[in-house]
């Protein structure tokens, strides 16, 4: 197999990323769920927005307990997605448009029907016992204090072998033992099962959950905590490195692919590690402190308003941290996050004003960008009355969790329109027929009401749609090296509403100018305001603008100088 040289290729670093969580993309044959078959036929629709890569959300075999990031078989593909033929054809298909295909690699837990578990369990002797952690409860309890991501302990009692098993997400996605070498060889060999039929990279979630600390000490219980975050002892931990240097030489170094490993409570310092070429583990990572900055102490369902100064204190600290010695990813939505036109932007009287404002202040930074399925038509989040119309695990147990706590039944539904993932889940919006053209069927979640208003028909008619300006944005970055080259430098840090930055390479300049209120903002600047007085406007979101240091509401306008 041929090896590549180190920075041979980096055509991710000019690319742009599509993912598609396949249940809610696009059902072809009427049962409600998005498939394989509903994805290949709006390729074509992809391929004309510009990107380059798309990464797929897991389409493998599982019980769906966290949809779909609890894998049973590795080598299998979903019944309600289609076969292996569907799958083998959709990546024919992407390869003759042009298009790369990541899949999610999802290798911290299985679900407790993976056969690895199901022997695992059956005896203390079988040879796949340490596959995963299991351990002896303490005192008549669990053996540590951890809390689940998901509410609850972070372990589950097997009356079996009378012990305790680790699940840092649900009961039914038991951790893997990454201290087995046994274990990480099966992870490698299922790796090439699908590098080897061609696909192009893999985003790995939480991967840097894969080393715990020996031991498993008890974490720090804060008041009102029924269990402790056991963060400190799981994330990046002590040989996270090596495993991902060995996950690099035994598998990764093989292939021309691109990799970006999902990461939380990372550092811009532990994205060098990662990401230096240098240290051969990953190209890229996910970084979540910009995600959490509306979240008050106590996680992310306490709500607080965004303050921009953090926002760009943040990117700042980001894009300056990494600029010549890793790679950034670019993101403001996924299928975790809530929609960030309701959540940083407007979604009312200016939503298209303002999803542009935000897809500008993000593409033109260094990195690698990501957009997330209808955040190029501006799908918003949703406020469902019943408590019944919502699907996702995490937002079940949280509110059986506040519920018993003693929140009122307001509060905590007002966290779940704000934040709850459903909000980014909810069907792709097509047309303006009954569930936005997604299913002919019932659909496994309910659609966005406003099908009527937002969707990919309307947008495509319509030349100043939110559509064509992100299709403008990922040319950009196709064309123009600054963006993928440039240095960054914040301006105007202290200023409550707009967000300003230059990036400058060679003899180029670009300048960004981003409002994020609703309320006319002014710079005073007379240096900057002469520089862009002597600039070319790359782009903007209002076809009316002058060269002024005064943004309307939600204005964004880059200038290009030469």
């Amino acid at each position: 197999m041929q090896t590549f040289a180190k920075g041979n290729t980096e055509w991710w670093k000019k690319a742009t990323v599509y993912q598609i969580y396949p249940r809610s993309f696009m059902d072809s044959n009427g049962d409600g769920i998005g498939d394989i078959q509903g994805i290949i036929s709006k390729l074509d629709y992809l391929k004309e927005l510009g990107v380059e890569v798309i990464w797929l959300s897991p389409v493998y075999d599982s019980p769906n307990d966290d949809n779909g990031y609890d894998i049973r078989d590795y080598e299998k593909i979903m019944a309600e997605f289609g076969t292996m033929e569907d799958f083998d054809l959709m990546l024919a298909e992407m390869h003759n448009r042009g298009l790369k295909l990541v899949m999610d690699l999802v290798v911290n837990h299985t679900s407790d029907e993976h056969e690895w578990f199901v022997q695992s369990k059956s005896s203390k002797d079988n040879p796949y016992r340490d596959f995963y952690y299991w351990r002896k409860g303490k005192d008549g309890k669990e053996p540590n204090n951890w809390g689940s991501v998901f509410s609850g302990s972070a372990w589950e009692y097997d009356e079996t072998t009378d012990e305790y098993y680790l699940h840092l997400f649900t009961k039914k996605q038991p951790d893997l033992n990454w201290e087995n070498p046994k274990l990480r060889e099966e992870v490698y060999k299922m790796m090439r099962f699908w590098l080897d039929k061609g696909i192009d990279g893999f985003r790995m979630d939480v991967v840097n959950f894969i080393s715990k600390v020996p031991g498993l000490p008890d974490g720090e219980l804060q008041p009102g905590q029924l269990y402790a975050d056991g963060g400190k002892y799981f994330l990046n931990g002590p040989r996270i490195h090596e495993f991902m240097q060995e996950m690099n030489r035994e598998v990764l170094s093989k292939y021309d692919i691109m990799t970006v490993g999902e990461m939380p409570g990372t550092t811009p310092e532990d994205a060098v590690l990662y990401t230096n070429p240098e240290r051969n583990e990953v190209n890229m990572i996910f970084t979540f402190e910009h995600m959490d900055l509306d979240s008050a102490p106590g996680g992310k369902w306490n709500l607080k308003p965004l303050d921009l100064v953090d926002l760009k204190d943040n990117l700042n600290k980001w894009q300056t941290g990494l600029h010549g010695k890793g790679w950034n990813s670019l993101y403001w939505n996924n299928h975790d996050q809530p929609r960030i036109v309701s959540r940083f932007g407007n979604d009312q009287e200016y939503r298209e004003k303002s999803a542009k404002m935000l897809g500008t202040c993000l593409h033109m930074m260094q990195g690698t960008p990501y957009v997330y399925q209808g955040e190029e038509i501006g799908m918003t989040n949703v406020r469902f009355e019943n408590l019944s119309d919502y699907e996702d695990v995490e937002t079940m147990n949280m509110y059986k969790e506040r519920s018993m706590l003693g929140y009122a039944h307001e509060d905590i539904m007002e966290s779940i329109y704000v934040k709850g993932r459903d909000n980014a889940r909810t069907p792709m919006l097509w047309d303006d027929s009954e569930n936005g053209g997604f299913t002919t069927g019932t659909p496994w979640l309910r659609v966005n009401p406003r099908y009527l208003e937002i969707n990919v028909k309307q947008a495509l008619a319509d030349k100043n749609s939110i559509f064509y300006y992100y299709q403008k944005l990922i040319g950009f970055r196709k064309e123009l090296d600054i963006i993928t080259e440039g240095n960054f430098k914040l301006l105007h840090r202290d200023h409550s509403a707009i967000f300003a930055y230059n990036r400058t390479w060679n003899n180029e300049k670009l300048i960004v100018l981003c409002n994020f209120s609703d309320q006319v903002q002014t710079i005073e600047d007379e240096a900057l305001l002469h520089e862009i007085q002597h600039a070319d406007v790359l782009i903007a979101n209002d076809e009316v603008y002058e060269k002024t240091l005064t943004l309307r509401p939600y204005d964004a306008v880059v200038y290009y100088k030469k």
